[in-house]
């Protein structure tokens, strides 16, 4: 909804966004979370290319695409959609991680004609958190280590004398060589190339009570919901909350591993959402 003072939607500013474009075939939408980037989506995109076209762009104020000023989360829907028009795409499966995820879901509302299939990754149609308040020592740790990992990726040291008391201990749980190096490649980057609209944007829509469960059931392509056991950030039991509310939807919840489990089991991760979609070939413009 948008007020009278609101410029209507053909008349809003839409971003030229950045898009990574991989492979050939049935198109998948890859959508990054808070911060993030296109880039970091490679985990996914690297391995779904080879049998699908993959498009991970920067979001709005994310990575090389630019704000354009205060915006409001749903504006992301008009970029993305723009995004399709431009790259002639008329369906798309939609693979989103916690920002990317809450996107995919109000792209399935938004157009459903368009969105064949949502994999709904470390995120909720109402998300809640249960991460513990921030101190100065979080913070310095969290830079300290930060910096060295990206000098000296998946260091032992750096990662047993500041990983582990850094925040990271509440992004990740398996603290191992492959995950510090995906921090190193992309977590850091995407950090500083994060814009303040798009914090604000993201901030104003969770104090606002973001809550679609009601409208899940008006979804009817099949989904995906993948959880992390000690996900903090997006507690396992909203996005399970958000699986029960979809009508055509399989859910599987990662013990040991939280927000970031993709960077930790990045095998397991892959080989769950390819089975899933060759028992769905819906999802991928197929016949069921």
């Amino acid at each position: 909804m948008h007020s009278k003072s609101q410029p209507k939607e053909s008349e809003r500013y839409i971003a030229q966004l950045s898009v990574d474009v991989k492979g050939q075939g049935f198109p998948i939408l890859c959508l990054h979370g808070h911060p993030g980037s296109g880039a970091s989506m490679s985990v996914f995109a690297e391995h779904l290319s080879q049998r699908f076209q993959t498009l991970a762009p920067d979001l709005r104020g994310y990575g090389k695409s630019r704000a354009g000023g205060e915006f409001e989360i749903t504006d992301h829907l008009l970029d993305l959609e723009a995004l399709l028009d431009r790259n002639g795409i008329e369906r798309c499966l939609v693979l989103g991680w916690s920002l990317g995820g809450i996107l995919a879901i109000e792209l399935a509302l938004k157009l459903p004609a368009r969105v064949s299939g949502l994999i709904l990754v470390a995120t909720a149609a109402r998300p809640r958190s249960s991460h513990p308040p921030v101190s100065w020592e979080d913070l310095l740790y969290t830079g300290v280590s930060s910096i060295v990992n990206r000098l000296y990726p998946s260091w032992d040291w750096n990662i047993e004398t500041f990983g582990k008391r850094s925040l990271y201990r509440y992004l990740i749980q398996q603290h191992t060589p492959v995950a510090y190096q995906y921090l190193a490649d992309f977590g850091m980057s995407a950090y500083l190339q994060t814009s303040g609209p798009a914090r604000r944007a993201l901030e104003t829509a969770l104090r606002a009570g973001y809550d679609r469960l009601s409208e899940l059931s008006e979804i009817q392509c099949p989904s995906l919901v993948l959880a992390g056991a000690a996900d903090r950030h997006i507690t396992p039991e909203s996005s399970l909350e958000t699986a029960r509310h979809l009508k055509n939807c399989q859910w599987h919840c990662y013990p040991n591993t939280a927000h970031l489990f993709p960077w930790e089991i990045p095998d397991r991760v892959n080989a769950d959402i390819c089975r899933w979609i060759d028992s769905h070939p819906p999802a991928v413009g197929g016949k069921g």
